[in-house]
């Protein structure tokens, strides 16, 4: 299983368990949609939030990677002019 679509699968697990508990819950109708609403956001930020440190994270690891490719094309250049 690929981090991501776990990831993907508790967050729309966790919208689906919150919206159900929010039309159960004993409020108006007017006060649940205010509610519902309010979550969505809730859970809209942490989405960009997590969208975020994933691209962050995407950048470094490309950076690391571009930085050891380099590294040993310069290894690499050593021992061919060596032999």
């Amino acid at each position: 299983m690929k981090p991501g679509s776990f990831i993907a699968g508790l967050l729309t697990g966790a919208v689906v368990g919150g919206v159900i508990a929010l039309l159960y819950a004993p409020k108006s109708g007017k006060e649940t949609r205010e509610d519902l609403k309010q979550k969505l956001e809730e859970y809209g930020k942490k989405v960009e939030n997590i969208k975020a440190k994933a691209s962050q994270k995407s950048k470094q690891v490309r950076e690391d990677l571009a930085g050891k490719i380099e590294d040993l094309a310069k290894e690499i250049d050593n021992l061919s002019k060596a032999v």
